[in-house]
């Protein structure tokens, strides 16, 4: 999963705070693995630097300031890059597809065109190893065939 997209997809919905997009994030796709603060700010600091988000304000704490995040028009376009970019099938239950599809939900785009992009992918790796499978030898067949059924 790529953190920094899902960060910029959460941002989506409004500007945030660290502290929120770490809340955000472990609500909707920490539940196995909650994110640590220092990953958050390291990650928005990447996308800061690349113009994919701004700082929309400071406000002073007890502790360091807290820096109000929203996200720009490059950001959006690279969520929406991202979101329509198919994913190599993962045996793993919440994998980056199911994170695109649920950003999809929450940022108001179509979940449909994500998982009708993905079906495409799948069924044309399916007949790329079928093919591969037709015309190899033992060993190929059988990795063709794990590939298959996973």
């Amino acid at each position: 999963m790529t953190i920094g997209h899902t960060l910029l997809g959460l941002l989506e919905a409004g500007p945030r705070h660290g502290y929120d997009l770490k809340r955000a994030f472990d609500e909707k796709f920490g539940h196995d693995r909650p994110l640590h603060y220092g990953q958050v700010y390291s990650t928005m600091a990447r996308l800061l630097k690349n113009g994919l988000v701004e700082v929309e304000g400071v406000e002073a704490g007890e502790g360091p300031d807290r820096k109000r995040y929203a996200i720009t028009d490059a950001g959006v376009t690279d969520v929406s890059a991202w979101l329509a970019q198919p994913e190599k099938p993962e045996p793993y239950l919440q994998s980056t597809l199911y994170t695109k599809v649920v950003l999809a939900l929450l940022t108001h785009r179509s979940a449909t065109q994500i998982l009708d992009t993905q079906r495409a992918e799948h069924l044309r790796l399916m007949r790329e190893l079928t093919r591969r499978k037709a015309s190899g030898d033992l060993a190929d067949q059988l990795v063709c065939d794990h590939a298959l059924f996973h």
